[in-house]
């Protein structure tokens, strides 16, 4: 693999994406997590939520 670094900008850059590539897999995989997590949790809400009272009343008089 051979390659001409222009700057040392490009050269950073190059490294961290080498040595952080896997990280940010993980970071991935852990927001993926967060979010099926979630999805879950407001699942359980919407069918732990109280029903609704009949249509047509209201609660002030």
């Amino acid at each position: 693999m051979r390659m001409r670094i222009r700057s040392v900008g490009v050269a950073l850059r190059f490294a961290e994406s080498v040595l952080l590539a896997g990280g940010q897999r993980q970071a991935r995989r852990n927001a993926w997590a967060a979010v099926c997590e979630n999805r879950r949790y407001a699942a359980d809400r919407r069918h732990d939520a109280p029903s609704p009272g009949p249509v047509g009343t209201s609660a002030r008089r």
